[in-house]
């Protein structure tokens, strides 16, 4: 499907129907959701220790299944950036499924060419840039911190909230990126400038 069939799709959806609807989908409060590269799947993760996954189809939401597995809870997860027959989750626990690690992991992202898997346990939120040449890190002091990549080398520190940084994403084209805060405000980047070009304080 192409991207603006998806989109259009997408946009009947909500069309049709604007009135909230709930989905059962864990016992406990849900700590990460995600869309798949395709827009197709949905997934969750919960303080209950699972990671559920829902289907659009058509004009509806469906759920597909329930995967359990961890110790402890998931507290995020995200697709594979190209396909959407891969997913990856982040626990508090000290052992996941595949990868042992030495601390309480907290967060998780795919590089954007999908070789590489970053997860993080005293930061709060990591990410490539679109051209997987530069690693971006959010911590409790307001900052965001660039790291040159393969080598992890510090080229920059932003001070980009006088509170907890807590969150940062791309936009798909890769112009700008955008940060969430404690201070309840989203700042809005220019990458290429590294200036915010704009503060977000009502979200509706």
């Amino acid at each position: 499907m192409a991207p603006g069939d998806y989109l259009n799709e997408m946009k009947r959806y909500f069309e049709n129907n604007s009135r909230t609807k709930d989905f059962i989908a864990h016992t406990a409060k849900v700590h990460s959701v995600a869309w798949s590269c395709d827009g197709r799947r949905l997934a969750s993760g919960s303080f209950d220790r699972t990671v559920s996954i829902f289907v659009l189809e058509k004009d509806r939401l469906t759920k597909e299944t329930n995967h359990k597995g961890h110790g402890e809870s998931v507290d995020q997860l995200c697709w594979h950036p190209s396909s959407s027959n891969f997913l990856v989750t982040a626990s508090a626990s000290k052992c996941v499924s595949v990868v042992n690690t030495k601390g309480e992991n907290i967060n998780i992202c795919w590089s954007p060419d999908g070789n590489t898997i970053a997860v993080g346990n005293k930061v709060n939120e990591i990410s490539w840039n679109n051209t997987n040449d530069l690693f971006f890190l959010t911590n409790g002091h307001g900052c965001i911190n660039i790291l040159s990549y393969p080598d992890l080398k510090l080229q920059q520190t932003l001070h980009a909230h006088p509170a907890n940084c807590i969150c940062i994403k791309f936009d798909p084209k890769g112009r700008y990126f955008a940060t969430g805060s404690a201070d309840a405000l989203v700042s809005l980047w220019d990458l290429d400038e590294l200036v915010c070009v704009r503060t977000f304080s009502r979200l509706e």
